[in-house]
């Protein structure tokens, strides 16, 4: 069994520094590249109460989580949101609100605020309206754009989340000038990670090399000419790196994520590993599932990695990388991630690069996220 201090990262000292709670995953938006399960829409009557979330928080308190971030789905969808947010600010949690903007109104935003709110992540695909409401399917550009402006209005810091793939990745330009004229501090440009519906539609939704190129370049010059008013991520898809990312800084290192349904999980991913043993704060104290349990055990630290990771240089670096990845390319989560270059399995990535390229010139209709939308793709394929 891995040592749970082997290879932490940024030192968390076996604590669960941040805390993701997926309030639900009900959202008004359907986009192709959700990350939440593909079936989505069976956990709607199995979400955690008022009362189960704040023992939740409490629980991870004591564990010695700091940063919170309440997301979904959409979490402006659960009318408790503020009195969440309220508990947590009491208890000591640095609280944050990752957001589609859908509902954000003025009024609620108060609310949120004299509840204790700290930060606000907000999501936006374009800055052509109809590009946006496209992609997320819905009349959703307006709001998102008004929300942006009142997190500002109320003094919020605040992150522009740009989730980045083949469709708008030609933005960038226009997404950073129009945020500099707003006043956002940070910019993350997330080449999106190809999991559950971003995987159903990863011929569809990757860049070609050259895109990503081409746009790490317009980001380099707006760094350049903006300096230190502005902080810009570019994070770039794995597939073209050649090594792995340290998915979670490690395998439950120091991210714990609890499902609408109170599945708590190394990553809002791992669900879709088979073998692994899920359980929920309904049936098990939150800390024996952070310390105890098989599932964070699984492939927490170093020891469990299998050849060439093992006499890996880098391993304390990227941990292997992902295992979501390993298990949905490979068949085998315990494999190493195909995004390695030395990874046995690496043909897998490469041959999906080229099979995007050639997919390019012949355009398929984006499988949005909706209910029954899973078994039509199945038919129609």
């Amino acid at each position: 069994m891995p040592k749970e201090q082997s290879g932490l990262s940024l030192d968390g000292q076996g604590k669960p520094l941040w805390l993701s709670l997926e309030l639900t995953y009900r959202c008004p938006l359907k986009c192709s590249w959700c990350n939440n399960p593909l079936d989505f829409e069976d956990y709607g009557s199995r979400e955690l109460s008022t009362d189960e979330w704040k023992a939740v928080l409490r629980d991870a308190r004591d564990l010695g989580a700091l940063q919170l971030g309440f997301t979904g789905g959409e979490p402006l969808l659960r009318d408790d949101l503020e009195e969440l947010v309220g508990y947590a600010d009491s208890i000591g949690f640095y609280t944050n609100l990752i957001t589609s903007g859908i509902g954000l109104t003025e009024e609620r935003l108060l609310a949120l605020k004299a509840a204790g709110l700290r930060h606000v992540q907000l999501s936006l695909q374009a800055t052509q309206p109809h590009l946006t409401d496209a992609l997320v399917g819905a009349r959703a550009h307006a709001l998102k754009l008004e929300a942006a402006r009142l997190v500002k209005k109320h003094g919020f810091p605040m992150v522009l989340n740009v989730p980045v793939f083949r469709q708008n990745i030609g933005e960038i330009d226009a997404m950073v000038e129009w945020a500099a004229e707003l006043g956002i501090e940070y910019i993350e440009f997330a080449n999106i990670q190809y999991y559950n519906w971003a995987l159903m539609n990863r011929d569809e939704l990757m860049p070609s090399l050259e895109q990503v190129r081409e746009a790490e370049a317009v980001v380099n010059r707006w760094r350049e000419k903006l300096g230190k008013s502005m902080t810009i991520y570019f994070v770039i898809p794995d597939y073209y790196e050649g090594r792995p990312k340290a998915c979670m800084n490690g395998w439950g290192a120091i991210h714990l994520t609890l499902a609408p349904d109170g599945v708590a999980m190394p990553c809002q991913e791992a669900r879709v590993i088979p073998g692994l043993e899920f359980l929920s704060v309904r049936d098990k104290p939150l800390a024996w599932l952070w310390h105890e349990s098989p599932l964070f055990r699984k492939y927490r630290g170093l020891d469990w990695l299998p050849e060439p990771c093992g006499s890996c240089s880098e391993k304390e670096k990227d941990f292997g990388g992902c295992r979501c990845q390993a298990l949905l390319l490979t068949g085998d989560a315990s494999n190493t991630d195909p995004a390695c270059s030395h990874s046995p399995h690496h043909h897998l990535v490469t041959e999906a690069v080229a099979v995007t390229t050639r997919a390019m010139r012949f355009h398929k209709p984006l499988i949005k996220r909706s209910a029954g939308a899973v078994s039509t793709a199945f038919m129609e394929h």
